[in-house]
């Protein structure tokens, strides 16, 4: 997970770029606390009339950088969890009891699951195996009995009968996502990792193996109770757009009413160690990117909630927190390529007809929080087969949909470098999180930049003589870049002509007189991007 050590400060025409737009809801985030829970990170959970089922992720905060001290076997779960976040009480269990197997997986982090009526599915996750005698990626499939470990746990019983495992090597997957589109499994991208984090590289000092699946893996699952079995589906490979791992994927209904997912950003490209901004659209026919749609926010996994408003036809994705190379600052888009911790809570909302767009909400988290925690809705909130949250039969003013628990928390954007483990922490803190649905008083402030689909960037910024351009265009257009100064004065006036669709870059070093604030407009047929450019 290296970094470049370059920070980037994109000052973006604040009337050009933002765009007050009223919400169709607010969210209310009330911090709680809940007796004996701890700090955690990176989990999976399953609940069942109310009880949570905690299973995995990791007690301490950012990995460290030296392979002796990342991801060590002291910040390994080895418990499993049950907290009742309405009675303030929580219980716990030791996996000390189960197979091998089973108990190593179990204390994995970044581990996919889902959890279909009562079974709770986990694949993979990475951690170390005393079987193997080195940290992996667990090549399992586990099904748990939600109900019956719960109670075991709350009343101190056995737990080993409600444990069953299978192996597989095309569960060997950390990082990704698992869902269902209908009757079929999707394992949406992640990695499979062997041996210890390196940053260096797989071939320095001791070593790893990293493999990214690049795939959408389908499957289905027959399961009697007792028995488990696995038939694969041919799986769909895309080395460029499906390169990724410890990210967002979310369910979603689509414009034409069918179930699907998006994948949402995500680390790192192939070609450059950065976020995507782009997402990926799945359903049942297959995937495609989103057209003329980045997202600047909310890069890494976090906690996030997807709601569908069926009367007007939009999908709404809220996202807390997490790890991202935008933020904002002061009203200001500001980019950092060392992929800072954040505390943005965003919206991307999918219109009717299929466009996307970011909102950032006048709301933040309460620190530095959300890289890897999780949304934990409550069961009686409305809601589809693939557990979006039915916006339309929401009916109350202010109401409590669900929780936000775990995560880092780190105490400064970048602290990778410096990291000797005591700069972060797993989160225990819990926030109940409501929805203000009729009378909404905020307002949300629409990023014109994530939907017009040129994905213009100026760096360094503030500048002193080298400049350098580049975007992306959807289709071949004619292309115009104007210089201005802070007055509306044109400076200079670049015709292009028509250009192909795809990437296109410029570089200067033109020094345009003694100002101090330039303003670069790209017009690419009816698209059109503005960014402020500081010259020192």
């Amino acid at each position: 997970m290296s970094r470049f050590k370059l920070t980037i400060f994109l000052v973006f025409f604040a009337v050009l770029t933002f765009k007050a737009q009223n919400t169709p809801f607010d969210i209310q985030l009330t911090p709680i606390q809940v007796e004996g829970v701890g700090g955690l990170q990176a989990f999976a959970f399953g609940q069942h009339e109310g009880k949570w089922l905690i299973i995995g992720g990791r007690l301490d905060g950012l990995h460290r950088r030296q392979p002796f001290a990342s991801f060590d076997i002291a910040g390994h779960n080895t418990q499993l969890i049950v907290v009742d976040p309405a009675d303030n009480q929580s219980w716990k269990a030791s996996l000390d009891v189960l197979p091998a197997s089973i108990k190593e997986q179990l204390s994995a982090t970044n581990m996919e699951f889902y959890q279909e009526g009562d079974i709770l599915y986990l694949i993979g996750g990475y951690g170390y195996s005393a079987t193997a005698g080195d940290h992996i990626t667990y090549p399992y499939l586990t099904a748990i009995n939600i109900p019956q470990t719960i109670n075991a746990i709350v009343n101190d019983l056995p737990i080993k009968p409600f444990f069953r495992q299978i192996r597989d090597d095309k569960m060997a997957v950390t990082g990704g996502y698992l869902h269902k589109i209908y009757d079929t499994f999707y394992l949406v991208g992640g990695q499979k990792f062997i041996g210890r984090y390196n940053p260096m590289g797989p071939n320095n000092g001791p070593g790893f193996i990293q493999e990214y699946t690049n795939a959408i893996r389908k499957f289905t699952v027959e399961d009697d109770g007792n028995t488990l079995k696995v038939t694969h589906q041919p799986e769909i490979y895309d080395r460029a757009q499906l390169h990724r791992r410890d990210y967002n994927v979310a369910p979603q209904i689509l414009p034409n009413g069918r179930e699907g997912l998006t994948a949402f950003s995500g680390v790192f490209q192939e070609s450059v160690d950065l976020p995507f901004l782009t997402c990926v659209n799945i359903d049942s026919d297959g995937y495609a990117v989103q057209p003329g749609f980045n997202q600047y926010y909310n890069h890494y996994h976090c906690a996030h909630i997807p709601l569908y408003n069926a009367k007007d036809n939009e999908m709404h994705t809220l996202f807390f927190g997490g790890i991202a190379q935008y933020f904002d600052e002061n009203g200001t888009l500001t980019r950092d390529d060392n992929v800072p911790f954040v505390n943005t809570i965003a919206r991307v909302t999918r219109s009717s007809d299929g466009s996307m767009a970011e909102y950032k909400l006048p709301v933040t988290m309460p620190g530095l929080l959300g890289a890897g925690s999780e949304f934990i809705p409550i069961s009686t909130i409305p809601s589809y087969e693939n557990g979006v949250l039915k916006l339309d039969e929401i009916n109350s003013d202010t109401i409590k949909i669900g929780y936000i628990y775990g995560g880092i928390s780190s105490s400064a954007p970048n602290i990778f470098f410096n990291n000797t483990g005591t700069q972060s922490s797993a989160s225990s803190q819990i926030f109940q999180v409501n929805l203000i649905k009729n009378s909404p008083s905020s307002v949300h402030d629409v990023n014109v930049q994530s939907k017009n689909g040129l994905g213009m960037v100026i760096y360094p910024n503030p500048s002193d003589e080298f400049i350098h351009l580049s975007f992306d265009l959807p289709v071949s257009s004619d292309v115009t870049l104007t210089i201005f100064d802070i007055n509306g004065t044109l400076l200079k006036t670049y015709d292009w002509g028509q250009l192909s669709s795809g990437p296109h870059h410029y570089n200067t070093s033109e020094v345009f007189g003694n100002h101090k604030i330039l303003i670069f407009q790209l017009q690419a047929g009816d698209r059109l991007s503005r960014q402020k450019v500081i010259v020192k």
